[in-house]
């Protein structure tokens, strides 16, 4: 049966990411934001699961479709929470940029973190360092810890944040301790997912979209690797919607149970534009698309790579698969 959902979680992935690369590089991430979410929602309900959003385009008052709460499925299956972004990096495709990817989460009613969309302080990392480090810690300890955990001197590890003004003093305290950074320009959940893989990335930190977080723990926890997460609410209304959402304190530290639960979770994303992860969209002739797609099973900790040929308008023709 969790085979059977990720499949199809993840054709309607490939769905949304066809949708969104036709507004490659054309400067409207709106546009690109609607095709997919519309993509993605007009699917959904074929999936033979009884599945609410937990993370999607926001509250019912600001989103028109994948609202949080939302239900969706033909209610003929278990009942599961859902945490869907459409496109991770409007911008990125708005742009033409690299990294932009279509993703789902879907977990056991009750597992996934009801994240409202405010930022995280993150700290994520792959097996190697899972449970040795603690978002408590100064960076400088943190950096420490890691250094003697991996045998690795300082100036050989690589530490990924996003290149904002609010992390000049974290990039700061790296430049400091000599570690590597790579500074990136977008794309939170890739950057975390990977400090996981088998990449020169050690670890993510910075602060972040708090859906992103609960979306990278997914993919993590079948990587076998660990998201730390403190919600920052600014002020006291953001405050008390955290509060509403089930944490009675704001800003407690939130491990990978606080975040995507201890039951099985499955993840899928597809690239919209490329990167060394997944590929992006890529039109072909003959009115056909190939697009490229990774399933996650935490329970197996299985990694399964889909390479898909699509016959337009969207007719799935052929895919192949291998697994890590």
């Amino acid at each position: 049966m969790e085979h059977q959902i990720a499949l199809e979680l993840v054709r309607i992935t490939e769905k949304a990411a066809l949708e969104a690369a036709r507004w490659t590089g054309r400067g409207d991430k709106n546009s690109a934001d609607e095709a997919a979410t519309t993509a993605i929602r007009s699917h959904l309900n074929s999936v033979a699961i009884d599945g609410t959003v937990v993370i999607g385009e926001g509250e019912m008052d600001e989103a028109p479709m994948l609202y949080i709460g939302e239900t969706v499925g033909n209610r003929r299956g278990p009942k599961i929470d859902i945490a869907v972004d459409p496109i991770e990096g409007t911008e990125t495709v708005a742009n033409g940029l690299n990294d932009a990817i279509s993703v789902l989460a879907a977990a056991p009613e009750g597992n996934l973190l009801h994240a409202p969309d405010i930022y995280m302080e993150k700290l994520a990392v792959g097996p190697q360092l899972a449970g040795h480090l603690s978002l408590n810690d100064p960076i400088e300890t943190t950096l420490k810890k890691a250094s003697a955990a991996l045998n690795k001197s300082m100036s050989e590890m690589t530490v990924s944040i996003l290149d904002r003004e609010r992390h000049r003093d974290l990039i700061g305290a790296l430049r400091k301790a000599g570690v590597r950074i790579k500074l990136l320009k977008h794309g939170d959940v890739m950057g975390a997912i990977e400090a996981a893989t088998d990449s020169e990335v050690d670890m993510y930190i910075g602060s972040g979209g708090a859906p992103e977080g609960v979306l990278a723990a997914a993919a993590l926890k079948s990587l076998g690797g660990e998201m730390q997460g403190r919600l920052l609410p600014d002020g006291p209304e953001e405050a008390e919607r955290v509060q509403k959402m089930g944490l009675a304190d704001p800003r407690q530290l939130l491990g990978m149970d606080d975040l995507v639960g201890t039951d099985h979770v499955i993840f899928v994303a597809t690239g919209i534009t490329g990167g060394d992860f997944l590929s992006g969209v890529r039109y072909m002739p003959n009115q056909k698309a190939e697009t490229h797609s990774v399933i996650m099973h935490s329970g197996s900790q299985m990694v399964s790579f889909l390479r898909t040929i699509h016959k337009l308008p969207l007719t799935r023709e052929i895919f192949t698969h291998a697994a890590i």
